[in-house]
């Protein structure tokens, strides 16, 4: 059975910095933005995904974060929902 979850915000135009185009898979990505936009903020402190909850009520900007080690990465969405970025953390 197959979980799916409507999206909590839209993504607006979705971005990537050349680096992590060159670095992260098509299905990581895919599956990054899917799990963004609905809410599972991936490995990030608790502190910051209580952070994200509040965000995604009042309209700040959201942040992500997926992957491990040379593979880990960013997904942030700005606060009016007009764009997504993917990112790795050395791109920031």
């Amino acid at each position: 059975m197959t979980n799916i979850t409507q999206p909590k915000f839209p993504l607006g135009r979705v971005v990537i910095t050349f680096n992590a185009a060159q670095h992260l898979s098509a299905v990581a990505v895919n599956d990054a933005l899917r799990r963004h936009q609905a809410g599972d903020w991936g490995d990030i402190p608790p502190e910051d995904a209580c952070e994200n909850e509040i965000s995604l009520k009042q309209g700040f900007r959201l942040h992500s974060a997926y992957g491990t080690g040379e593979r880990r990465f960013w997904v942030i969405t700005e606060h009016d929902r007009s764009v997504t970025t993917i990112l790795l953390p050395q791109d920031y």
